[in-house]
């Protein structure tokens, strides 16, 4: 009697790992015209924070298109000054080191983001974010919170330590920032997805009947 032999289909349980985030690095803001050159193509961690309606997304595409003229302010300025101090006391408290590349997204060259912390054990991925305020916070303002989910989803992370330090006239209120974890939440960031992609398709030189036009 023959014995019959049935192959079974293979079934792909598991989705393939992402490939390990430095090697999605597109720029660094070091060499800022080229780092500002490929943001300006993309869709950044920056330009998500202000997605919170159909109105802002026609203002940031617009934007995106023909730029802002915005050179920055006293609250920037103090905020560059202040980065590279608590991004010391990030490191030395919590071990995530600075960083200033520019990440793209698994599969996604066009979805962007610089992290201004990374630290990477094998696949786990954790980040910082850092921020200035002149305002006492009594809970991360929302703005930031879409900026941290896109973030974890451009490089694959699971938690960010979001740390502020909160100044009067520029000068830090207390000896130490305050700092707070946010998890991932991949509800947030698929609905972050869908809305960049409507962004890029504003941004697209096939997207005149909307009204936006490049600027010459």
């Amino acid at each position: 009697m023959a014995v019959v032999t049935l192959a079974h289909p293979t079934l792909d349980l598991w989705e393939e790992p992402a490939p390990d985030h430095r090697k999605r690095i597109v720029a660094n803001s070091e060499n800022r015209v080229a780092w500002l050159r490929a943001r300006s193509r993309g869709v950044t961690a920056t330009d998500v924070a202000r997605l919170s309606s159909a109105r802002a997304l026609q203002g940031v595409a617009w934007e995106k298109l023909s730029g802002t003229g915005f050179g920055g302010n006293a609250f920037t300025d103090h905020g560059r000054t202040r980065e590279p101090e608590i991004a010391r006391w990030v490191l030395a408290n919590h071990g995530i080191a600075p960083s200033s590349d520019l990440y793209h997204a698994n599969g996604q060259p066009l979805h962007l983001a610089t992290p201004d912390g990374v630290r990477a054990a094998g696949s786990n991925v954790v980040l910082c974010e850092i921020k200035t305020t002149s305002h006492a916070w009594r809970s991360i303002p929302r703005s930031y919170l879409r900026q941290v989910w896109w973030q974890q989803y451009v490089l694959g992370a699971e938690r960010t330590l979001v740390v502020w330090e909160q100044h009067a006239d520029f000068v830090p209120v207390a000896a130490v920032p305050q700092v707070r974890w946010v998890e991932r939440d991949d509800n947030e960031i698929h609905v972050l997805v869908g809305l960049a992609n409507r962004l890029l398709d504003l941004m697209s030189p096939d997207s005149a009947p909307t009204g936006l036009s490049r600027a010459r």
